[in-house]
């Protein structure tokens, strides 16, 4: 049995190659972490120490909290951690996290809840053996009513359908709920602090069964995939991000060219082969638009001057007026038409992407997938760079 998290399988979710880099071969990385992620853990740990101040009835200033972050900073940043948004600098997200401090503080400075525990560090048993980290930012209660926080700094408000469908604190609340008995409701909890706000949500015994049940469906995903040595590359937004792009195919090249001058940078072979296959394929969209635009021109004129051969310097062109047939818009109902009439078996096709896909999905019948073998090939994709 293994341990999982929600960061865990959120990475296998997001990038399954990510999932192998980070997880299974543990890989070190140059850039230790984001900016973001970087300027959250500091929050944290300074919110962290707001409230175990108060826990041994010390006197806590707004200014001592933040001197704590400006040490913590000083003490703990370092230039090979990734901004990966190129008008902003480490500067701006430091004063972000300073008013993130500030409003926190002026918000909850006579909050009356009890803390119970900060930055837990515990686990819980899956349906399936599997232990799952709990690690709650903020527990606390008023009374029976139990309160599962999460700080939140990134820049996006989370809205209410977020809230009732987010996983982490869902998986959270069962553990609350088996750990205090006497808890007659766990509230979900997110301190939105960019937008110093609050989101709230609950789940029934019924909702937390589900969701579990989807973590352990998830969790024999990753097994499959690890079992398989099986973890594609997934490319989307996220990736400006990561901190394993060093090591990504996807990005190895582009990272090559960035530390190349720019006599070096132009000398590059693989740039060039992609200047000139993009220009090439330039060319063939022109001339293919310029085919079926002379092909017009060339029906045009054979029907002008009642001619079926047009004949030029060197090469002619024979100009032959078919018949083709139109199939009825009601799709299913014709194919059924054709069935009954038992003449569907003569005029099908079989759909090559359908029977890849059920193949790779291994949803074809063990007879019919054996008769099937498979062998590498490549597909060319060409796409515009993105603007930095």
């Amino acid at each position: 049995m293994a341990t999982y998290s929600h960061s865990r399988v959120s990475t296998f979710e997001q990038c399954p190659f990510r999932y192998k880099l980070q997880y299974i071969d543990h890989l070190k990385v140059e850039t230790p972490t984001t900016i973001e992620a970087f300027m959250g853990d500091l929050v944290h740990k300074v919110l962290e120490k707001m409230y175990e101040d108060k826990k041994y009835k010390k006197r806590v200033a707004k200014s001592t909290l933040i001197k704590f972050y400006k040490e913590l900073w000083q003490k703990e940043y370092s230039e090979n951690i990734l901004v990966a948004r190129k008008e902003l600098t480490a500067d701006n997200f430091k004063k972000m996290g300073e008013k993130f401090i500030s409003d926190y503080y002026d918000k909850y400075k006579n909050d009356d809840m009890t803390i119970l525990a900060l930055e837990t560090q515990q686990m819980m048993t899956l349906p399936d053996g599997n232990s799952w980290h709990v690690r709650i930012d903020k527990l606390g209660c008023k009374g029976d009513v139990y309160y599962v926080c999460d700080y939140k700094t990134n820049n996006s408000m989370k809205d209410q359908e977020d809230a009732d469908s987010d996983r982490q604190l869902a998986m959270y609340s069962s553990w609350v709920k088996d750990k205090f008995r006497d808890a007659k409701k766990v509230i979900l909890l997110w301190h939105m602090l960019t937008f110093n706000k609050e989101v709230t949500s609950e789940r029934n015994d019924i909702q937390i069964k589900k969701l579990q049940e989807e973590i352990v469906s998830l969790i024999k995903e990753i097994e499959k995939a690890t079992k398989e040595d099986n973890f594609p590359r997934k490319q989307s937004a996220l990736c400006s991000w990561c901190t394993f792009k060093e090591h990504c195919p996807s990005f190895k090249h582009e990272l090559v060219l960035e530390k190349k001058d720019i006599t070096e940078y132009k000398k590059d072979s693989g740039l060039k082969l992609v200047d000139e296959y993009s220009s090439i394929k330039a060319e063939l969209t022109e001339l293919n638009l310029k085919k079926e635009e002379f092909e017009s021109k060339l029906i045009e004129f054979s029907k002008q001057f009642n001619f079926d051969v047009v004949y030029g310097s060197n090469n002619l062109v024979k100009v032959k007026e078919i018949e083709k047939i139109i199939l009825p818009e009601e799709k299913e109902e014709f194919i059924a038409l054709l069935k009954e009439k038992g003449i569907y078996d003569a005029c099908s096709m079989i759909c090559y992407p359908k029977l890849q896909s059920k193949y790779f999905k291994n949803e074809l019948h063990p007879h019919v997938h054996g008769k099937i073998t498979k062998e590498k090939d490549f597909r060319l994709t060409l796409s515009k760079r993105k603007e930095e």
